[in-house]
């Protein structure tokens, strides 16, 4: 197997009195009410919420800024009191210190990552590097300061359950398609398309051989999504892939036509899969508010056919 040389890390699930590290290693959030509002809803959750020391400062020189990210960012994971990271926002700016983090420092303490969106080089790179399964999920500032029912039991049932995230169910807003039906097991890679693009050519992507992929963006119209997918595949990744899954592409303005040039250009990649890898259309991930948590690195089974579809871990995602 392709992940064989890699040690999979499983961090320990939270348990109420844990601390919470928030660090912001992307975009500062502009509306200080909303962070506070996050802190007092996992505090009403009950755990414990420590800001680090850099939470949401940026410089205009982003040397400066890149330097507060790295400490926060290798403080939280240093610190043997802190149980999970969870970021504040996405936005800009993480691939900037990929090449700069401590990979031993997350490896030899392994914790609950959450974050999503530009998140996403943070997530694919703890995973290589470090063989740590982290989650791509709901953030401090844009989702858990007021998180909807669908997203905080996603959340909160991933991170603290083992055996929660054996069956994920779709939000029911959300229709699933079968764009090519098959079952498949493999290591679940992916997130924000545009970010996970970016990393082709560095040592900051997992492979994609043997896994299951997933991927979401938000604002792109239709030919910049058609350019970034046939970017995968001209560099020979998104074929290894065994398993291929979309989630929600919000609407961007400039597209006519929106839903019949996404289907056609989804078949038209599900086409040039393999044959036997499953691909679907509307996994309930992306930038919305009915959001699903999902183990980045996890051996996931996947089923999908014209009447039926079932995803969930084959392995936990978190331990005792």
């Amino acid at each position: 197997m392709v992940f064989a040389f890699m040690k999979i890390l499983i961090p320990k699930a939270l348990r109420k009195g844990d601390v919470i590290g928030l660090i912001s290693p992307s975009s500062t959030c502009a509306e200080s009410d909303k962070i506070e509002q996050a802190v007092t809803y996992l505090e009403r959750n009950g755990y414990r919420v420590k800001p680090s020391r850099y939470l949401n400062r940026s410089e205009h020189d982003p040397e400066h800024t890149d330097r507060y990210k790295l400490h926060d960012f290798h403080e939280m994971f240093a610190n043997q009191s802190v149980s999970a990271i969870f970021c504040l926002r996405g936005g800009a700016g993480a691939t900037r210190i990929l090449d700069r983090i401590d990979y031993k420092l997350i490896a030899d303490n392994p914790k609950i990552l959450v974050g999503y969106s530009d998140i996403t080089a943070l997530s694919l790179a703890a995973f290589r590097k470090s063989g740590l399964v982290n989650f791509s999920g709901p953030m401090a500032a844009t989702e858990l300061y007021a998180p909807t029912p669908y997203t905080e039991e996603h959340f909160w049932g991933i991170l603290t359950d083992p055996a929660y995230a054996t069956m994920l169910r779709n939000f029911e807003g959300h229709q699933i398609t079968c764009v090519k039906p098959g079952t498949v097991t493999g290591r679940l890679i992916g997130g924000n398309l545009s970010v996970l693009s970016s990393l082709v050519g560095t040592p900051y992507l997992p492979p994609f051989e043997g896994g299951i992929l997933f991927t979401e963006d938000v604002n792109e119209p239709a030919y910049r999504i058609d350019r970034m997918l046939s970017h995968l595949f001209n560099a020979g990744l998104t074929k290894q892939a065994c398993g291929l899954m979309f989630g929600q592409f919000s609407k961007n303005p400039v597209d006519e036509n929106r839903e019949y040039r996404f289907d056609k250009m989804f078949t038209y990649y599900a086409n040039r899969m393999h044959e036997g890898s499953p691909v679907m259309t509307g996994l309930s991930y992306g930038h919305i508010k009915e959001l699903m948590t999902l183990p980045v690195g996890a051996r996931c089974r996947l089923e999908i056919t014209l009447e039926h579809y079932a995803f969930g871990v084959a392995e936990p995602a978190v331990s005792r």
